[in-house]
């Protein structure tokens, strides 16, 4: 059953034609639209149903306020026949929730700790306008150019707005929260403070929330677990472990426990001692990594050592030397595998690092 709120060739005020449907979330559908006055291509984001569309034009103004390169754009805000919408830069790509879903389930230290600073940017950028985002998600996050991940831009900043207040509704009513895809996903990433108010959660949940973003990526785990289990463990204060595979193979460590460091930090119970988004925008540029550009290719052979060393083979491109050590994560490598690496020049051969195993 199609349940779209609107088909190809319909036209939002008098000027953007929607021609695709690009997905949705709790609140909110998204399509791709052609701004006919400006000639471009626009995201025409609507809400689904009439109490979210009352938060709407709030959420617009809102997220309006925001202006940075790591922050979507909001272009519009458009009243038309009964509905309200939100229209925003068309970023091409996916979010991070599925970026992690189907291609890598971790990232290595160097890219962790590039998405942690572009987020934090972001972050700073709104957090000076006062600009509270209080909803702050993978799904909120989207990856330019998907998963050559170019970019990271933060979206639905107004949108938090009405998650709020489905995620309030939602904690009074066990059987409400059961069903509430919103709520369930937000709570991994909500600070203590926003789970017993989120009304009142202010400036540092935010920072918490990003902090727990990076604690995912770089472990492949989410630091309090998921849906009950993260709300009681947030709420008993104690700091999430830090698994294995951040010290797991040299050429890591140092990054990856500098990184860690930086993450918990954030995720202070005390939201006083946490950093202001301007405190880790610095501690992200003390940190030295790599702003590799990823490639995907496949584990040709070994040649070298005993099996430790080989090639991955690209697509239209020569092979990339590489050596087990530069792979980020536990196991070993296994001919045939597909791989995500940055490819930095040799002699002979270019050499792959850091590399993650693709799912």
């Amino acid at each position: 059953m199609n349940d779209h709120l609107h088909k190809s060739g319909d036209v939002v005020g008098e000027r953007y034609e929607v021609f695709e449907y690009l997905g949705e979330g709790g609140m909110q559908q998204v399509f791709r639209a052609r701004d006919t006055l400006l000639d471009r291509d626009v995201a025409v984001k609507v809400p689904k149903n009439s109490s979210a569309q009352k938060r709407f034009k709030r959420s617009a103004v809102v997220s309006a306020l925001v202006n940075h390169a790591n922050v979507a754009k909001t272009l519009d805000y458009v009243e038309d026949a009964g509905r309200t919408y939100l229209v925003e830069e068309l970023i091409s790509g996916r979010d991070l929730s599925l970026i992690r879903a189907d291609h890598l389930s971790f990232f290595d230290p160097h890219l962790s700790a590039r998405v942690l600073h572009h987020l934090a940017k972001g972050l700073r950028a709104a957090h000076h306008a006062n600009v509270v985002h209080r909803d702050l998600k993978p799904s909120n996050v989207m990856v330019v150019g998907g998963n050559q991940l170019l970019d990271f831009k933060i979206t639905d900043f107004g949108i938090a707005k009405m998650a709020e207040a489905v995620i309030a509704e939602a904690a009074v009513d066990e059987k409400s929260l059961n069903a509430s895809l919103t709520a369930m996903g937000a709570i991994p990433y909500m600070s203590p403070e926003a789970l017993k108010s989120l009304k009142d959660a202010k400036l540092p949940a935010d920072v918490w929330a990003i902090g727990a973003i990076a604690y995912e990526l770089l472990t492949g785990e989410k630091p309090f677990g998921a849906g009950f289990v993260a709300a009681k463990n947030i709420l008993d204060g104690n700091p999430p472990p830090v698994p294995a595979i951040v010290g797991y193979r040299s050429q890591f460590r140092k990054l990856g426990e500098e990184l860690m460091q930086i993450i918990l930090t954030c995720m202070t119970n005390d939201p006083v001692k946490r950093p202001t988004a301007d405190q880790l925008v610095a501690a992200c540029e003390s940190l030295c990594y790599s702003n590799y550009q990823p490639e995907v290719g496949t584990v040709r052979n070994f040649v070298y050592q005993g099996g430790t060393c080989g090639f991955i083979a690209r697509p239209e491109k020569s092979d990339v030397f590489f050596h087990q050590d530069s792979h980020y994560g536990e196991g070993t490598l296994k001919i045939g595998e597909r791989v995500s690496f940055g490819t930095h020049v040799g002699g002979g051969a270019d050499r792959a690092f850091p590399i993650l195993r693709c799912r």
